[in-house]
């Protein structure tokens, strides 16, 4: 799969565009599937899997690539198909999420497109709750399926939402019992993490699945008469979302004199080295990559002591 990945380079002048590169891919059938380009380190023919212990259904084995050990998942068994036959001539798609490398085991590898957010639509309204599809978009006439990769690695490895003891401030609650937290993701499954730990920090939140949704909160806050400043602690927003990207998302708001000062953390799975260029250039407040609790609620509760003034540890003294 040579010449099959941009250079990183090229991929993030598509930043503050509102654009992004799909990777299309087939399984067991003739569907279209897709993944952000910016979540693939590598492409690769399937190599010799090692079978481990007590490996989840959907892990298909381990494969030693580039002097490192990394899980294999089946995507067709991932998303509650069948399990892909043949693997030998399969492709294997290397991403990194949530700071962990990992394969996904595809039947076959087609292209890269590159597309307008705005053209990337949520699942329709009768899929489900139990779907896999993060968005559905549309290339050369044929339905592209975009996988909810999140939620099959919450399935496969559950990750603990439990804040650790002294990270949040004793009474940090009552500072901003009006306040809320803006939270925009189109991952149901992101969605409900963060929500469970800012909300476990006893703050209310607001949610939105995309910037577009976000974009329309705020301009209905402004219209009832309503300053989003004295509203939301923060916002905390994922990049990768249909209808609107984090960074346009974040640069609408920016090019707002009612909202430029609203404080902005992109919380995302795209957690590569190149993304600290790209916060700073669309003008985000800081990045954080997906999922660690203690770090999110460290951010959370830094913002509530910035923005009331008071240093709750020497109240408590």
């Amino acid at each position: 799969m040579a010449g099959v990945l941009d250079s990183v380079n090229q991929r993030t002048q598509l930043v503050g565009q509102n654009r992004l590169e799909l990777l299309l891919f087939r399984l067991a059938g003739q569907q279209l599937y897709g993944i952000n380009v910016f979540k693939v380190k590598e492409v690769l023919q399937c190599p010799k899997l090692n079978e481990i212990p007590g490996r989840s259904g959907v892990v298909r084995g381990v494969a030693h690539i580039r002097g490192g050990t990394i899980p294999i998942l089946d995507m067709n068994l991932a998303i509650g198909r069948r399990p892909l036959e043949d693997i030998e001539n399969c492709f294997v798609i290397i991403t990194e999420y949530n700071r962990t490398s990992q394969g996904f085991l595809v039947r076959a590898v087609e292209r890269i497109v590159n597309m307008n957010w705005g053209d990337i639509h949520p699942p329709p309204q009768g899929a489900g709750k139990e779907h896999y599809l993060t968005a559905v978009t549309e290339v050369e006439d044929k339905l592209v399926e975009i996988v909810d990769v999140e939620k099959i690695l919450a399935e496969v490895s559950p990750i603990s939402e439990t804040i650790s003891a002294g990270v949040v401030e004793d009474g940090l609650s009552e500072r901003v019992v009006k306040k809320q937290v803006l939270i925009v993701d189109d991952s149901t499954i992101a969605r409900k993490q963060i929500q469970r730990v800012v909300e476990s920090m006893g703050i209310a939140t607001t949610v939105k699945k995309d910037g577009r949704e976000a974009i329309e909160y705020l301009d209905s806050l402004l219209e009832d008469g309503k300053d989003p400043l004295n509203e939301l602690i923060m916002i905390i927003s994922d990049i990768e979302m249909p209808e609107m990207d984090g960074y346009t998302f974040t640069a609408e708001v920016r090019g707002n004199p009612k909202l430029k000062d609203m404080f902005i953390i992109l919380h995302t799975s795209l957690s590569g080295v190149f993304n600290a260029a790209m916060v700073k250039k669309v003008g985000a407040d800081d990045f954080l990559a997906k999922f660690h609790p203690d770090e999110l609620a460290k951010r959370v509760n830094d913002r509530v002591l910035a923005i009331t003034g008071e240093d709750l540890l020497s109240e408590s003294d």
